[in-house]
């Protein structure tokens, strides 16, 4: 029976994050290692999907006629399900109340942060995503997750054996593998499109629990700004932490070599990460951690927090820092400002490009889930 996979592709609708990335780099992937299975991806912005799968012939686009999210999920997706007729469905985090017999269903749940760090979290947040994904976990037919971390989390929170959770990884897309453009010209692009220079970097959402706090605390407290360093912070400002007012009532002197960027393209984005001077993520709790390996894979150093799932981020040792501790990431950070230059970019580029490949997470779905 030929495999009719459904693909809730909601992540393509609003801002880049990473579950936008695991959709892309994963169904491209698959799309290229098993080009026969026919795959249909529904979303709002069905035009911002057609820019990454639109050339493929095994490819269809399913305009979702509801914007909102439990209609689509609980209503309209099933109702999709069963024209078509679909052999799989995939979603990311939650699945319809309403199966389709004929049809398995497959979650990926990238983590469930909410519960080992609550205090970042309402509660009724907590109360709404812990009911939905401890039932979707209960009653999918295949339950992944990106990260072994994940994978103990919720194994250990929703009582499910771990031998019915696969991961499949995140992982750095190719053309990081294959971006052209030297330091100098990465540096100038940024300067010249954004008026910025000999810049640390930082790349994710603007919340609590990715301590950005914690970077720009240092940066005010070493008065890196007198050294001609510039902070750049590019991320939408999910949660309202305040970070950004924090900044905005500095003294212009100051605040005028802090820049936040809500939000860039995938080239620019390499750009960035290829020009900075460092990189520094100094997360408290993530499910994966994509964009330290993004940096790490164009030979730019980093300077990463070691919990949660990036403990796994061993090979950026000796800038592997407890984000709780602020003496040892003070101490790392003007470390790493004065000895970038000693740091072995190469292994690291070639560790990350081995470990975290796209084709590994693919065949997990086409071998033990599809089974093409």
């Amino acid at each position: 029976m030929e495999n009719k996979i459904f693909v809730d592709a909601h992540a393509f609708d609003g801002e880049y994050q990473g579950t936008l990335t695991y959709l892309k780099e994963l169904y491209l992937k698959i799309i290229q290692i098993n080009p026969a299975i026919k795959i249909y991806f529904g979303a709002n912005n069905v035009k911002n999907v057609k820019k990454h799968f639109g050339k493929f012939n095994n490819v269809e686009f399913i305009q979702y006629n509801s914007k909102h999210s439990l209609k689509r999920i609980f209503i309209e997706i099933p109702k999709i399900i069963d024209a078509l007729e679909c052999t799989h469905a995939h979603f990311q985090y939650v699945i319809p109340f309403i199966k389709n017999k004929k049809c398995k269903y497959i979650v990926t749940i990238h983590d469930i942060l909410f519960n080992d760090f609550s205090n970042e979290f309402s509660f009724l947040y907590r109360i709404k995503r812990n009911f939905l994904f401890r039932l979707t976990a209960k009653r999918c037919d295949f339950l992944l997750t990106v990260s072994n971390y994940s994978k103990q989390k919720i194994s250990e929170q929703y009582k499910i054996d771990t031998d019915n959770i696969m991961v499949t990884p995140n992982a750095i897309s190719e053309d990081y593998f294959e971006f052209n453009h030297t330091k100098v010209e990465s540096r100038n692009y940024i300067n010249s499109k954004y008026g910025i220079s000999n810049y640390i970097l930082y790349v994710s959402r603007i919340e609590p629990r990715k301590n950005q706090v914690l970077l720009l605390n240092t940066f005010l407290n070493e008065k890196l700004w007198l050294k001609g360093y510039q902070l750049a912070l590019i991320g939408s400002n999910t949660l309202k932490s305040g970070l950004l007012e924090s900044i905005d009532k500095l003294e212009m002197e100051v605040r005028k070599s802090i820049h936040w960027i809500e939000q860039v393209d995938d080239s620019d984005l390499k750009q960035f990460l290829n020009g900075a001077e460092i990189f520094v993520y100094p997360s408290k709790a993530e499910g994966f951690g994509i964009p330290p390996l993004e940096a790490g894979a164009l030979f730019t150093p980093v300077l990463c927090s070691n919990v949660t799932a990036m403990v796994d981020f061993d090979f950026f040792k000796p800038y592997f820092f407890n984000p709780d501790n602020k003496i040892e990431f003070d101490k790392l950070f003007l470390e790493i400002i004065e000895n970038k230059e000693k740091i072995n970019l190469e292994e690291i580029h070639d560790i990350i490009k081995v470990r975290y490949s796209w084709e590994q997470s693919a065949r997990v779905l086409l071998e033990k889930v599809l089974k093409a």
